[in-house]
């Protein structure tokens, strides 16, 4: 479920920052998101951050955690990470301010070789040394058979969270947001993951596949592997919009139902 997002820095937050980053010049607000209480431009008297922050008490303040474990070993790919406090009752964690916009997924836009490419980097990251939800383990509720699940299996990092707002279009390329949910799994789910976002934002299934394919691991996708991942996905959005009144609910839902008739009729 959305997260409240707070309209001013608490007086506790902003001595954090500052704390860390020096006297705080200006505040600017972040409407993009979901997930975060606070979400903020700030501007110090040495440099511009985006701060992105949970109470401590939180459920999902682990979402923060996993966020200042996985920035070092993104780099590159995503903002830099400059600094994680967990202090007065807050997790924040501040990052370097990017300037771009959000990705275009309709088709024919040319921000999509961009993101392409930046999900191929990711491919190219080992796994890190710390543990990370699984694909076949957040997957396991819906799945007819658990031996399903050995598909969705691998030591891949993956971002999972394909939103077009988790991805900005710099000078430089596409960087990623939000690794909160990153996980371990086959390669191919992350760019599988990305087709239902493209087909949410007008691509037909097959359009959204023959884009897909131009990772290298979807060549090596087994067939059974993404209907089940096709029929999983559909059960998975039905159960999101069920519970959730946002706009980019139901045309997921819309989305994910194409795409497992779709792998359905090509059986």
């Amino acid at each position: 479920m959305p997260t409240e997002r707070l309209t001013q820095l608490p007086d506790t937050v902003r001595r954090l920052i500052e704390k860390v980053s020096g006297p705080v010049a200006d505040v600017g607000a972040i409407n993009a998101g979901l997930n975060s209480a606070i979400a903020a431009r700030v501007r110090t008297t040495e440099r511009t951050l985006f701060v992105k922050g949970l109470p401590l008490d939180h459920p999902r303040v682990w979402t923060q955690k996993r966020e200042a474990q996985i920035g070092p070993i993104v780099r590159g790919i995503a903002p830099q990470l400059l600094w994680h406090v967990e202090e007065g009752g807050w997790s924040l964690l501040g990052f370097e301010y990017v300037e771009g916009g959000h990705a275009d997924y309709t088709p024919g836009s040319p921000d999509l070789p961009t993101v392409m490419a930046t999900m191929i980097r990711l491919a190219d990251v080992p796994a890190p040394g710390f543990e990370l939800k699984t694909m076949p383990h957040r997957l396991r509720t819906f799945v007819d058979d658990p031996a399903e699940l050995s598909w969705f299996a691998g030591n891949s990092l993956l971002h999972t969270e394909w939103n077009p707002h988790n991805v900005l279009i710099t000078d430089h390329g596409a960087l990623l947001v939000d690794w909160g949910w990153a996980s371990l799994g086959a390669a191919w789910i992350d760019p599988a993951l990305w087709a239902l976002w493209l087909m949410a934002l007008g691509h037909t299934a097959e359009q959204a596949e023959s884009v897909a394919a131009a990772h290298p691991a979807w060549k090596l996708a087994p067939a059974e592997g993404l209907d089940v991942l096709a029929r999983v996905q559909q059960r998975v959005w039905d159960s999101i919009a069920e519970q959730s009144e946002d706009d980019w609910a139901r045309p997921m839902q819309l989305a994910a139902e194409a795409w497992n008739g779709h792998r359905q009729a090509q059986r």
